[in-house]
């Protein structure tokens, strides 16, 4: 077919791509002061542009589209999230851990080596999850997403590709660096500026979520997921909570509802478990997995 006979098919573009725009933008040999302006160029190749303040909204949907729109085209249909602490060591690293604390440390660094176990638990589940090679009408489910920093999120990064598989890294910036690991699938590792559209990707995808001893960020995403699902926002989901006698302690659930600010029906909303195995087998109960 002639490029004559192209142009007249129906379906052929009548305008060119903006990457096409750009390229003309850029053929172009002429310096002006006019087209030296910033003013002059294009508004989304303008990054002054689109880092002003009332470009907020725009930044919220780039951030919401361009993850969307990658997971889409990786074929990826549901997610496992593991969430948990970006503190605690793998097993290796425990006992050096302790070594290295100072004297007035030690018992933090002790506390923090004891939970090891929950790194390997994280691994193992991850590694459960992408063995299985579930895949419904084309898409893939069960692919392991996490924060994409280090223990906890590495563990589960890791377990996933020791099984072979992709997994998602879902990072945000911060003031003090923070990269993604290692494990994380590099076409599949993002970067976010807003912690309420990286939270958002958490849970668009997410079938089930594993939630392990962790911090002030830990919290905030599992206590926004039961608040999700306790208001029904969101339809259940096994949410896998790591670690009783941590959580035990640092939260009283039970006091929650013998205060009446919750119900004791609410502490139903997520499964106690304390192995990989444990937790995988809810997951297959709930969506009743061969």
């Amino acid at each position: 077919m002639t490029e004559e006979e192209q142009e007249k098919r129906l379906n052929r573009r009548r305008f060119y791509k903006a990457e096409q725009e750009a390229g003309f933008v850029e053929a172009q040999d002429h310096s002006t002061p006019q087209t030296r302006s910033p003013a002059y160029k294009l508004a989304f190749r303008d990054t002054d542009f689109l880092l002003r303040e009332e470009l907020r909204p725009v930044r919220f949907q780039l951030e919401l589209l361009k993850c969307e729109m990658l997971l889409d085209e990786a074929q990826i249909g549901s997610t496992l999230v593991c969430y948990g602490s970006a503190r605690i060591p793998s097993p290796d690293a425990a006992a050096e851990l302790v070594a290295k604390a100072p004297p007035e440390r030690k018992a933090v660094a002790e506390r923090l080596a004891a939970k090891a176990k929950y790194y390997e638990e994280a691994r193992q589940l991850a590694h459960i999850a992408s063995s299985c090679n579930i895949v419904e009408q084309g898409m893939r489910q069960f692919v392991v997403c996490s924060g994409g920093g280090p223990s906890i999120m590495e563990a589960a990064n890791r377990g996933a590709v020791e099984a072979g598989a992709e997994t998602i890294g879902l990072n945000i910036v911060l003031p003090h660096e923070q990269a993604p690991n290692t494990y994380v699938t590099p076409r599949l590792a993002f970067q976010f500026h807003y912690f309420a559209l990286r939270k958002m990707h958490f849970l668009l995808r997410a079938k089930a979520v594993a939630v392990f001893p962790g911090g002030y960020g830990t919290f905030d995403e599992f206590f926004e997921l039961l608040t999700l699902i306790q208001t029904g926002k969101m339809k259940p989901i096994p949410i896998l909570l790591f670690g009783k006698e941590f959580w035990n302690r640092v939260v009283d659930f039970e006091a929650l509802a013998d205060e009446g600010v919750i119900n004791h029906a609410d502490l139903n909303l997520f499964h106690w478990v304390e192995t990989a195995e444990e937790a995988w087998d809810k997951v297959v109960e709930f969506y009743e997995l061969s």
